[in-house]
């Protein structure tokens, strides 16, 4: 995790980078309880972490992505980041308790997991804090000042 580039200086990044440590550490819970054969452990876990994935995505899209859409930068990027959030959801609704491939599919899920964390932090966050403008800002912040689970209507 990057901590050197003054990314941990604008709140809305930071906030978002310490829910990423938080999706990884519960990552490597649910790994630990596959290991030693707690897949119901494991599966609580997974409920959480969807839970949890939901809710970074839901903030993240609509606040720092959607700013820099608005501001008409790094299009393709975000588009692309977005589509691995639809990915992961997918992924996730896919999973079963009993599929014979649990354990190799969320081993997959969370390195693609981990892999998508390091695009964000070490790619359109530093970006984001050197380029977005004011009015960016305003929307990220009023996304991030939201009551923990509030949606926008519609999202």
């Amino acid at each position: 995790m990057c901590e050197h580039c003054g990314c941990r200086g604008v709140e809305p990044i930071a906030r978002l980078m310490d829910e990423h440590l938080a999706l990884l550490d519960l990552g490597g819970e649910v790994r630990r309880h596959l290991e030693t054969g707690d897949r119901r452990g494991a599966w609580a876990l997974l409920a959480r972490l969807a839970h949890d994935l939901g809710h970074h995505v839901d903030r993240e899209e609509r606040g720092l992505f959607q700013a820099l859409k608005d501001q008409g930068d790094f299009g393709d990027a975000v588009a692309e980041l977005e589509s691995e959030h639809a990915d992961f959801d997918e992924l996730l609704s896919d999973l079963g308790l009993d599929d014979g491939d649990l354990e190799a599919r969320v081993a997959q899920l969370l390195a693609d997991l981990s892999e998508h964390i390091d695009k964000e932090n070490l790619g359109i966050f530093p970006v984001a804090v050197v380029t977005l403008g004011a009015a960016g800002w305003d929307t990220v912040a009023a996304v991030h000042q939201e009551p923990a689970g509030t949606a926008a209507p519609g999202a």
